[in-house]
């Protein structure tokens, strides 16, 4: 999953940052509004964690960008102790949760994943594909109960996949997600095709129909269509 972190404060954001990384995310940051909203209109994100208070322009204003543009892109808004008002009206603006400064990173992580099982997967523990069982908390995957064991970058291949399923992906598109957005500056995206063959080999293995396609010219599809 990739998240956006738009704070001011650069000790926090850089903390924040590392932190979420640990966890297995994709972040990319933001220290400006202007910052925040060229890699918004540029880039694709499933998490935007803002703080709403920016030294350049009012943070409440990007979240009405987000939401007019992609509404499908949860956002956790960041709030001063005493501004109830703003905490209001960022959710009135379509915000789907707050936190408060200051809060723990642990509190923070299990916010952002809260919103992505709510956002993506419609509150459940665990997402269902057929055969295939994920656990986004554990990290784990099952095919006909049985355990596969996968790469991290194999694991959120396979995630992405499902979020996006019967939707043709580019390679770039896989690329960016799962790598950053900085990938873009790479001359091809080849080793993508070695991360799809082996992710095809072991979940086929373990029992799994073959549900990725390649869409000649255009990149991969991964569905039952």
């Amino acid at each position: 999953m990739k998240i956006l972190i738009v704070e001011d404060e650069l000790e926090l954001l850089n903390s924040t940052c590392k932190y979420l990384k640990k966890e297995e995310f994709v972040c990319e940051k933001a220290a400006t509004y202007f910052e925040a909203e060229d890699k918004f209109i540029s880039y694709n994100y499933d998490i935007v964690i803002l703080d709403i208070n920016l030294p350049d322009g009012n943070g409440l204003d990007l979240l009405k960008l987000i939401k007019k543009n992609a509404p499908e892109t949860g956002v956790l808004i960041v709030s001063a102790k005493n501004s109830l008002d703003d905490k209001l009206t960022g959710l009135d603006l379509g915000a789907d949760d707050y936190i408060t400064k200051p809060f723990h990173l642990a509190e923070l992580n299990s916010r952002v994943n809260s919103l992505i099982r709510r956002k993506k997967f419609a509150g459940n523990e665990n997402i269902v594909f057929n055969e295939i069982s994920v656990n986004p908390d554990a990290k784990t995957v099952f095919v006909n109960q049985n355990p596969v064991d996968l790469t991290k970058k194999e694991y959120f291949l396979l995630l992405y996949f499902i979020v996006n399923k019967n939707r043709v992906l580019t390679k770039e598109a896989i690329a960016e997600h799962l790598w950053g957005d900085s990938i873009d500056l790479v001359d091809n995206f080849d080793f993508i095709y070695t991360h799809m063959r082996n992710l095809r080999k072991k979940l086929k293995k373990e029992g799994a129909n073959d549900y990725l396609t390649t869409i000649y010219g255009l990149g991969y599809k991964f569905g039952a269509e």
